[in-house]
């Protein structure tokens, strides 16, 4: 019954949402619209004036400053689209300029259901003679007009190591569209330390361009580290665009033809001006680092025993050239075992730059008790926002050890410091045991037992399992062929293993792929490969004399690498891709 109740209740709210919706798509629009709003002597202008309900006595502006050349054409259209129905009737007319200046073509009038509606007035620019009127431009010219490729920059004028993010996006005018594009020349950023940020997904946005209205899409984002000061140069991304210019022809149906045409845009060069470093107050501890940072220096404990361990942790965290600097290394006594520090880094890349953590981990063992003073040491980072150097000190730091032995040291000084020799009293000395509380072995001997002989044959029954193992040892070391594959698998297992979980899945394979051709650079020639280019990589394998066809073909899987980000990849193209990288590696673990 309650339930019932409910429902009763909803039905006039039903009933009034019915209603209001009747009412929305009974509203009469009158709307007049423009081919353009700024032409040439030599150009035309359509004129449209349209509405979706039927009306009576048309009555059209007197067109102040213009020729008609043709009209008024009428054109009606009906659809039904999911139980909704759409109406639209529309007068065009062709109008010639008669004169340059600015006019305003007034407002036309219409009667709907007994009530007259007017067309808001519009205001138009003519200009003199073009050298191309519109209505005679190819698909290429409207195709430039209609696509602009733009590298924004967001500073012109930075610091030696300060961040610059480059965006390049792509304006498209909403008279075209794009069916396809791909990168032909991809910047290379010299002079530079540069990390991309990936864009996972071009998302088309509304924007203005030379104060138009356009679309635009955002195709590659990096930021840059400058390492050299004067004028830089970014060299500009390159793309082939397939580009849709629709025509004044229609098809059977009445839709319009669209004419295809490959464009090639260029976002051009751009330069930055790099400010070096002001020398006036810089510290002599200065390492090179940028931005605004934090500094601290922290142990795990202060208080422990001989042989405990502790961790000191340097860490450096905020926002700059996080990668690009030494940290400082810390001042300990020489009485303590420290270990080479483990470098650990947890750092993103975003438009503004890299931000993080870096930090070094010391293993610090004492083997004495006492108390050792770790003394505070200095980090310096030129702010580029402030333009100077500030200085950041950590606190003094005491370890404690309280149980362990007394080093020679604190022995001798003791000695010293009384004028007679000294005994140090705790666990020095460990007195032998006067009795052993031995127990007798019994009667059973191991010499002519069973388990005695047993020991004895067993070298001889190993002797055929020894031969047959050797020979197949000989048979393995003899397949060189045999051999060099495995090899290439081992290594193209190590490296790339993680690229072949993610076939398949384009991005993220090439990514891994990337990174597990890099780690093997890294790992064979020790050194650091993302601070390299494709050219510097192409002219270290040169000066380790590695054939031309293994280089290109590392070379080329790198390129693939980043075009996957802009084109699509087949599930056939990416397994070629993971074959020739192991190909590649086993061709370069040979010649290096």
């Amino acid at each position: 019954m309650i339930l019932f109740k409910r429902y009763i209740t909803l039905v006039p709210l039903l009933f009034l949402a019915i209603v209001l919706k009747a009412q929305d798509n009974d509203a009469v629009t009158f709307d007049m619209r423009l081919s353009k709003d700024k032409l040439g002597m030599n150009e035309r202008l359509r004129v449209d004036f349209a509405m979706n309900k039927d009306g009576d006595n048309f009555n059209p502006p007197d067109f102040t400053g213009f020729r008609v050349l043709m009209g008024p054409s009428q054109s009606i259209s009906r659809s039904w689209v999911n139980g909704v129905r759409s109406y639209s009737k529309i007068y065009s007319y062709t109008l010639a300029p008669r004169s340059q200046g600015k006019f305003t073509i007034k407002q036309a009038t219409i009667e709907i259901a007994g009530k007259t509606y007017k067309s808001t007035p519009k205001e138009i620019e003519v200009t003199p003679a073009v050298d191309k009127p519109s209505d005679q431009m190819t698909a290429d010219d409207v195709a430039d007009e209609s696509l602009h490729l733009v590298a924004e920059v967001s500073k012109t004028d930075p610091y030696l190591n300060e961040a610059v993010s480059v965006v390049y996006k792509m304006y498209i005018s909403p008279s075209i569209s794009i069916s396809n594009y791909q990168p032909l020349d991809n910047p290379k950023y010299n002079n530079f330390w540069s990390q991309d940020i990936p864009v996972s997904r071009p998302d088309v946005k509304n924007g203005t361009y030379d104060g138009k209205p356009y679309r635009y899409v955002i195709l590659k984002r990096v930021v840059l580290y400058p390492q050299k000061s004067g004028k830089l140069e970014i060299e500009p991304l390159s793309l082939e665009v397939t580009v849709d210019v629709p025509t004044n022809q229609r098809d059977f149906f009445g839709g319009r033809i669209y004419s295809p045409a490959v464009k090639t845009v260029s976002a051009g060069n751009r330069t930055i001006d790099v400010k070096e470093l002001p020398e006036k107050g810089k510290p002599v501890n200065f390492s090179g680092a940028v931005g605004k940072f934090d500094f601290s220096v922290t142990t795990s404990k202060t208080l422990l025993n001989a042989s405990e361990s502790l961790q000191a942790k340097v860490q450096v965290s905020g926002k700059g050239n996080l990668k690009l600097f030494q940290l400082p290394k810390p001042i300990l006594p020489s009485s303590l075992e420290v270990y080479e520090p483990e470098f650990e880094e947890n750092v993103r890349t975003t438009l503004s730059g890299t931000q993080g953590t870096v930090s070094n981990n010391y293993t610090i063992v004492p083997s004495f008790r006492g108390k050792y003073p770790v003394p505070s040491i200095s980090f310096t980072y030129f702010d580029p926002t402030s333009e100077n150097y500030k200085t950041l000190t950590s606190d003094e730091v005491v370890i404690n050890v309280k149980e362990g032995p007394t080093s020679a040291n604190d022995i001798s000084a003791a000695s010293h410091s009384n004028g007679k020799q000294s005994v140090v009293t705790g666990n020095q000395f460990n007195f032998i045991k006067l009795k052993p509380h031995l127990t007798a072995i019994g009667t059973n001997y191991f010499f002519g037992s069973t388990q005695f002989y047993l020991w004895l044959l067993l070298p001889l029954l190993l002797i055929p399992f020894a031969i047959i193992f050797g020979k197949k040892r000989e048979a393995i070391a003899g397949d060189v062929v045999g051999n060099r594959i495995r090899r290439a698998n081992k290594l193209a297992k190590k490296y790339l293993s993680k690229a072949r979980k993610e076939l398949g899945n384009k991005e993220p394979f090439y990514i891994a792929l990337e990174k597990g051709l890099h780690n093997y650079l890294k790992a064979k020639l020790k050194i650091e490969t993302s601070e390299f280019n494709k050219e510097k990589i192409a002219s270290l394998l040169d000066e380790k004399k590695v054939d031309e066809s293994t280089k290109d073909g590392f070379i080329a899987l790198l390129k693939n690498c980043e075009m996957a980000r802009y084109s699509p990849f087949s599930q056939v193209q990416m397994q070629q891709d993971y074959d020739s990288a192991s190909e590649v590696i086993s061709q370069l673990d040979k010649q290096l």
